[in-house]
Formats: structure tokens, C-alpha cells, sequence
């Protein structure tokens, strides 16, 4: 019998008969030390495993040094777990892109102005109305400052006064593009997503807003942003590094794409109140042309309503899942035994066509 205490975001130590064990780490991606022999273990995705990295106490006696042999392959176990850490974080990542969460926009409040300095104001005015009157005239300092007094305060209040007025300038300001954003003013609301999606891991922007509805365009990484492995153990239970086959490749990489177009829609509505709907282009570079400009190619586009997101189990459905329950207008092209994502044929899309050719990718992707 024995019992676990949680310490930190990550950190658990158990004891147990055997001793203290502590846990570093997510569960993704978990290293236990103590209480026996030190391990790795990750519960991401479709694949848990443990493996121990062959530190940690020998139940044998004698102390005898290991060997040359044992030591090579708890290097290579260890580089090994390392690498399975790698991937099982790299995985998780990608499952989870849908999954990122954007505070609503509020409306703004000016700060408070700056409390008036009363004592800086006042010592001013008292140097200003002392100077020349001797230290021994005690009636005429006494009048001096109480003169200085009245004009501090008079100042003070002239000054909380034009504080005020400026705050209440900018509140109105505030409101005012508080309105136009709500309202959907084009240029608010355009301003407003092109900065929200300056930071994002990829690449996306505003293309236009009309009525309540906004198009924007994200970039997506190549196939290649999937790793080619995944963690796994052998029948005997040993940790291995499989090669993924082309199916879960390709599914993985949906994922992806799919993930990215949601979290760009999530944000969008986040950012802009007034939205009631958000239409979606992931493009991807495609090898350049004769002449060497990069060419660009359309995976997947959809419009999605933002009363539809209400009620998605975003914690336990997928990506792609997602997409396909919630969005309409939806175009993609799935070729190959493998349902792999390829470039949709622009021939019968020409609205699709024309945003392309108005994205500016090295200006977009940098």
C-alpha cells in the first residue's frame, strides 16, 4: 500500500513499499525515477508505452562494474527514449492544434489617468514664492506659502481636470472603434484579424469582409511536418521507433491541416464579436515554376457558422471529424489509396481561383 503526492504541474512523488518514485513530466511524455529502475513512458496518441532507460538501483550483489556491451545499449535505450519523447510531443502537438483556445475580444476601458502629483505641485510653487524672502521674515513666508498653497491646489485641480478629459477622449475613441468592430466595418475588422494572425505558427491573413462573414487564407506546412515514426514497443514489450505507413501518414496529416483551419476560424470569431460566420482557404507552396516563382496550391476550403462551433466536444473529437460535421461549402481532394490531400483542380472553382491569384505569398508565409 502507499501513496502519491502531486508537487507541481508534472512532478508526483509516490511511495510505496519499495521506496520514494518521483514523475517528471506530462503524461505525454512521463521519466519516473527512484523506487526501482528509472523509465520513460507516453500515453499521447494511439500508442502508450513504458520503457526503462536501464538506470536505477541492481537488485544483484557483488557491485560489479556493468560492461562495455550493457553500457552502449543503456546509451542507445536512453537516445532512444529521447528520440520517442520527441515524437510522441511532436504528435501530440499536431492532435491537439484544434484544440487552442482564444479569450472573446472585450470592450476596451481607457486606463485611469495618473493620480495628480500634489506634493511636486505644491514644492514648486512654494520654491517659486519663497525665493528672496529671508528665512527670519517668518509673516511674509507664512503669507508666501499660503498663496502657494491656493495656486498648487488651483493647478492640481487644472490638471485632474485635463486628465479627465483626455480619458474620457480616449474612451470615446475606444468606443468608437469598439462599434465598427462589432458593427463588421471592413477596415476594423480586417485590422483586427491581420494583427490577431500576426504571431500564428502559421501563416494565415485577412482577404476580405462582407456583411457579417470575413474570408481569410492560412498556410499550412508541407506532408514533410509529419513525423515519419511514431513510438511503439515490440511484442516481447520493448520501446521501438515504427515507421508509419502511408494511410496514417496521410490521416495524420489531415489532422494537421485540419487543425490549423480551425484554430484560424476559432481565433477569427474570438477577435471579431460581430462575425456570424468565417470562410477558410488552407493553401500550400508547391514546387516553383520555369521561371522560379513559388507556386501555391488549395487543399481544403469551407465555411464554417459560428453557431455551429457551440457545443463541440473539442477535447475528445478530431480535427478532421470536426470539419467535416461542422462546415458547409466544403471543396477538398482526396486521391490515392491513401485519401491524401491533393491539390483541388481550380478549373470549376473560379472564386476559389481568383483568391489565389490575389495572395501574395512571400509577403504572406515571409
Amino acid at each position: 500500500m502507499g501513496f502519491s503526492i502531486k508537487l507541481a504541474p508534472g512532478v508526483r512523488v509516490r511511495a510505496s513499499s519499495r521506496g520514494l518514485r518521483t514523475s517528471v513530466g506530462p503524461r505525454a511524455a512521463r521519466v519516473h525515477i527512484g523506487g526501482g529502475r528509472t523509465g520513460f513512458s507516453s500515453g499521447v496518441g494511439p500508442v502508450g508505452f513504458y520503457t526503462s532507460t536501464g538506470a536505477g538501483r541492481s537488485r544483484g550483489g557483488g557491485g560489479s562494474r556493468p560492461s562495455t556491451g550493457t553500457s552502449a545499449r543503456t546509451l542507445a535505450n536512453a537516445a532512444k527514449a529521447e528520440q520517442a519523447s520527441e515524437l510522441a510531443n511532436a504528435l501530440s502537438a499536431i492532435f491537439d492544434l484544434h484544440r487552442s483556445e482564444f479569450p472573446p475580444a472585450q470592450r476596451p476601458i481607457a486606463p485611469p489617468p495618473p493620480p495628480v502629483d500634489i506634493a511636486g505641485i505644491t514644492a514648486k510653487h512654494h520654491k517659486a514664492a519663497l525665493a528672496g524672502i529671508g528665512i527670519f521674515n517668518r509673516s511674509a513666508r507664512s503669507a508666501a506659502k499660503a498663496a502657494a498653497d491656493h495656486a498648487a491646489g488651483a493647478e492640481a485641480a487644472a490638471v485632474a481636470a485635463a486628465d479627465r478629459a483626455k480619458h474620457g477622449a480616449y474612451q470615446e475613441e475606444l468606443d468608437r472603434l469598439w462599434g465598427r468592430l462589432v458593427d463588421n466595418d471592413p477596415d476594423v475588422v480586417l485590422g483586427t484579424l491581420a494583427e490577431a494572425f500576426e504571431d500564428n505558427e502559421a501563416a494565415a491573413a485577412p482577404i476580405g469582409v462582407v456583411g457579417s462573414e470575413a474570408s481569410v487564407v492560412v498556410v499550412v506546412p508541407p506532408t514533410s511536418a509529419v513525423p515519419e515514426r511514431l513510438p511503439a514497443t515490440t511484442a516481447a514489450g520493448n520501446l521501438s521507433l515504427k515507421k508509419m505507413t502511408k494511410r496514417q501518414h496521410a490521416d495524420i496529416y489531415k489532422l494537421l491541416v485540419c487543425g490549423y483551419v480551425l484554430a484560424t476560424v476559432k481565433e477569427a470569431f474570438a477577435v471579431a464579436p460581430g462575425l456570424t460566420h468565417v470562410r477558410v482557404v488552407a493553401l500550400r507552396r508547391a514546387e516553383t515554376d520555369a521561371y522560379g516563382k513559388a507556386r501555391i496550391e488549395a487543399l481544403l476550403a469551407a465555411r464554417f457558422s459560428r453557431d455551429a462551433l457551440f457545443g463541440v466536444q473539442w477535447a475528445t473529437v478530431d480535427a478532421a471529424v470536426i470539419v467535416n460535421d461542422v462546415s458547409t461549402d466544403r471543396i477538398a481532394r482526396l486521391s490515392g489509396p491513401n485519401k491524401e490531400f491533393s491539390a483541388i483542380d481550380l478549373a470549376g472553382e473560379p472564386d476559389l481561383a481568383a483568391v489565389i491569384a490575389a495572395v501574395d505569398l512571400t509577403e504572406l508565409a515571409g
